[in-house]
C-alpha cells in the first residue's frame, strides 16, 4: 500500500470513528429523538432513561430530580443528568402480580418542609389477597424513612386486576381513585371500597364533610362510587373540577367529571360489553346514574392525567393529556368547564403508561413494557 493509499484508508478511518461518536451520542438508547406529527405541528420525542421494570408513577422534587416506581416493587431517582438510582430503601413491601405492584407516587404539597412522599400500592394480605393501599414516609438521601400506611380498600380480595390507584391532591385533601378489583357488583355498595374514589385527609383521617361520613352503612371515605378501574386523574386548575379517565370493559372507557356523592353505574350501565360479548346497558337508560362526558370506542386504556400550564407547548395550555395503553398514544383533551372532547392524539407507538408535565414545560411520559422506558417530549 502507498502512501496516498495509507492516507486515505486513515482518513477513513476518523470519518468512520467520528461517525460512530455521533451515533453513539445522538441516537443511543438513551438519546434517541423522533419527531411526531400533530395538528399543530411537530413534537420532538427523545428517550432519556430505560430498562425500568413497567414504570408506573412518577413525581418532580423541586431540584428538578423524578422519583419513579416500578410495579415491580422499586422506586428510583432520575437525576438531573438522567441516571437512574439505584432502588431506594425503605418502601414497602408489595403484591407485584398481575396489575398489582407498587403504583403511584406523589409528593405532599409541603415537601419542601416536611419531606413526605405518598405511594401507593397493591399490598398483600392473607391467603393471597390484596388490596390497594396508600402510605408516606420521609425522603431522606436515598431512603423512604418512617413509611406508614395512612389508608387501606377493605376488602382485600382474591385476583391480580383493578387496583386503580392514582393520587391527588386538592385543597388540603387526599382523593385516591380504586377499582373494583375486577368483582363487578360490590362496586354499587357502599359498605366497601371497591369500585369507589376515597378522599381523606393527609394524615388518612376522614373529612368529616364527605358525602357519606354519617351513613351508617357506608364506608365513611367514599367520595364516589360505581366506577371500574380509574388509572387517570386531574384537577382542572382553571375551574377546580376533578376529572378521570376510566376503563371500560371491552369497548366504552369514559372521561368522567367527578362530583361529591355520585354513582357512575358501573357494573349496571356501560358504554362498552363484557368480554363475553354479552350487552350492558348503555348510561341514558339509568339516568340515575352519573353519564360520561367522554367515551372512547375503540378504548384508549387510559392512564395518567395532567392538564398541561407550560410555555413549551402553547396549543396545549390549559388542555388534558391522557396516558393511553392500548392506543399507544397520548390523547389531548380540549375541556371547556363541564365539557370536553378529545382535540389530538399522538402515536407514539408505546403502552403511555403516565404523564407529567417538568418544571421546564417539556411533558414526560413513562411507557409499559419490561424494558420500559422515560420519554421527554419537546418541540
Amino acid at each position: 500500500m502507498n502512501s496516498s493509499e495509507k492516507y486515505i484508508l486513515s482518513q477513513v478511518k476518523i470519518y468512520l470513528a467520528a461517525t460512530f461518536f455521533f451515533l453513539l451520542v445522538s441516537g443511543s438508547a438513551c438519546g434517541q429523538k423522533k419527531k411526531v406529527e400533530t395538528e399543530q405541528g411537530e413534537v420532538a420525542v427523545r428517550e432519556i432513561a430505560q430498562n425500568l421494570e413497567h414504570p408506573w408513577g412518577m413525581a418532580f422534587l423541586p431540584d428538578g430530580r423524578l422519583l419513579v416506581t416500578e410495579r415491580s416493587g422499586q422506586l428510583r431517582i432520575l437525576s438531573n443528568d438522567t441516571t437512574l438510582s439505584d432502588p431506594l430503601q425503605g418502601v414497602p413491601e408489595v403484591f407485584a402480580k398481575g396489575q398489582g405492584g407498587l403504583l403511584d407516587v406523589a409528593l405532599d404539597p409541603d415537601f419542601e418542609t416536611n419531606s413526605l412522599v405518598y405511594l401507593s400500592y397493591a399490598e398483600p394480605g392473607p391467603d393471597n389477597t390484596a388490596s390497594t393501599a396508600l402510605g408516606r414516609g420521609r425522603l431522606e438521601g436515598n431512603s423512604i424513612r418512617d413509611f406508614s400506611v395512612i389508608f387501606r380498600q377493605e376488602p382485600k380480595v382474591d385476583g391480580s386486576n383493578h387496583f386503580g390507584s392514582r393520587i391527588v391532591f386538592f385543597k388540603g385533601k387526599i382523593f385516591l381513585t380504586l377499582a373494583e378489583r375486577f368483582k363487578f357488583d360490590p362496586a354499587q355498595d357502599l359498605s366497601n371500597h371497591l369500585g369507589a374514589i376515597v378522599r381523606i385527609n393527609r394524615d388518612g383521617s376522614i373529612p368529616p364533610d364527605n358525602p357519606f361520613a354519617d351513613q351508617n352503612d357506608a364506608e365513611d371515605a367514599i367520595w364516589t362510587y360505581g366506577h371500574r378501574n380509574i388509572q387517570a386523574a386531574a384537577i382542572d386548575p382553571n375551574t377546580g373540577n376533578f376529572w378521570v379517565a376510566e376503563m371500560g370493559p371491552q369497548d366504552g372507557d369514559e372521561l368522567n367529571l367527578i362530583t361529591a356523592g355520585n354513582n357512575y353505574g358501573w357494573p349496571i350501565v356501560s358504554w362498552g360489553e363484557n368480554y363475553d360479548g354479552s350487552d350492558i346497558p348503555d348510561p341514558p337508560t339509568r339516568p340515575e346514574f352519573t353519564d360520561a362526558v367522554v367515551k372512547w370506542t375503540p378504548v384508549i386504556s387510559p392512564s395518567g392525567m395532567e392538564f398541561y400550564t407550560g410555555d413549551i407547548f402553547p396549543e396545549w395550555q390549559g388542555k388534558m393529556l391522557i396516558g393511553g395503553l392500548s392506543s399507544k398514544a397520548l390523547v389531548v383533551v380540549t375541556v371547556n368547564g363541564e365539557q370536553a372532547k378529545e382535540s389530538d392524539r399522538l402515536d407514539l407507538g408505546a403502552r403511555i403508561r403516565n404523564v407529567k408535565q417538568a418544571p421546564d414545560g417539556s411533558v414526560y411520559l413513562l411507557t409499559d413494557q419490561n424494558n420500559g422506558k422515560i420519554l421527554r417530549l419537546t418541540k
